[in-house]
């Protein structure tokens, strides 16, 4: 697989080139920016790796996906450059500002034929595989309840554009997340909170849902919170599992380690950091699954090379798009909306 990404910022550096140059049989072909700064870190980063001003021009020089990896406000018009050109394309999230820009951009996809996903990296995080497989084998019972938040004290944060806003940003993994896990949603309720009654980008929120299959999801996001949540608490008729803190890929990512740089060691999680089985009295450590950040690509891979399926359909980040939509009209009118 040939891949080029637009954007150089931290997304882009820290988890996209990571990765595609980390992939066995992908070529890293090139990054867009305009920015000597970037282009500076790209030669340093990834010696070799060339340098582009126009998606045109990385698309002639000979891809088979472009990841788009700019902020919100420009991602539109890059996603629909790179479809109208023929190429697959991977969009980071939020992948659209809502649910009807989101179903614009999958309908486009689908008229050229084009691949299209979205980068839900979490997905394969360590805590979300630990989780996934305690509910496939029955572990924990019938669930009642999924709560799952990431919360960090982060004031710079505040008033950022490029993500669209904390339900938008860290929302959009949460919701996709919650909908992988328990399905369609059928009612949504949602509260934001904004530095000032004129901001438009909210800097918490809390969301619940009310899934079809039964399940309750409560979701909260921040980056003004000195004492963060666990990140997940899965409770069930057998146990409940918890766990603390973030994934570490992460955070390896940004001390400048990779997959390739660390083999087998990436994205496993040492022993302390693993979450806890609960039932009454009885309290037991669970081994954290090994996190993956690479298999997006890998699976990505397989669906260029048309020996696989798309690892993100995009039609969930419709259904994402659509919940966080239901979201902000809750939050704007103060009440629960129906789905």
């Amino acid at each position: 697989m040939r891949a080029g990404l637009v954007g150089y910022g931290k997304g882009g550096r820290y988890f996209h080139a990571t990765l595609i140059s980390s992939l066995p049989g992908a070529t890293f072909v090139g990054v867009v920016t305009r920015s000597a700064e970037r282009k500076q870190e790209v030669a340093k980063d990834h010696p070799g790796v060339a340098t582009f001003d126009t998606l045109a021009d990385l698309v002639a020089a000979g891809v088979d996906v472009v990841v788009i990896s700019t902020p919100l406000a420009s991602r539109r018009a890059l996603i629909l450059e790179a479809i109208e050109l023929g190429v697959g394309v991977v969009s980071d999230k939020p992948f659209a500002s809502d649910a009807a820009q989101a179903r614009e951009l999958v309908g486009a996809a689908e008229r050229r034929g084009v691949l299209l996903s979205v980068y839900q990296n979490r997905r394969w995080d360590s805590d979300f595989l630990t989780v996934r497989k305690l509910l496939d084998s029955g572990a924990l019972g019938a669930v009642s309840r999924f709560e799952s938040s990431i919360e960090r004290y982060s004031p710079r944060s505040v008033g950022k554009a490029s993500g669209g806003g904390v339900l938008r940003d860290l929302g959009s993994h949460l919701v996709d997340q919650a909908l992988v896990l328990f399905g369609p949603v059928e009612r949504v309720y949602a509260e934001l909170q904004f530095a000032t009654p004129q901001d438009e980008l909210d800097h918490t929120f809390f969301v619940s849902l009310s899934h079809a299959g039964g399940v309750t999801s409560h979701l909260s996001g921040s980056c003004l919170q000195n004492s963060a949540k666990p990140r997940f608490r899965v409770s069930g008729t057998k146990g409940c599992y918890s766990v603390d803190g973030l994934d570490g890929q992460e955070e390896a990512a940004f001390a400048g380690l990779t997959p390739k740089s660390e083999g087998e060691r990436w994205g496993v999680e040492e022993h302390r950091r693993w979450g806890w089985f609960e039932q009454g009295e009885h309290r037991e450590r669970v081994p954290s699954e090994r996190g993956c950040w690479l298999e997006f690509y890998r699976q990505l891979q397989s669906a260029v090379d048309e020996q696989g399926c798309n690892p993100v359909n995009p039609q969930d980040a419709i259904a994402s798009a659509q919940v966080m939509d239901a979201a902000r009209l809750s939050a704007k009118e103060g009440r629960v909306v129906v789905l």
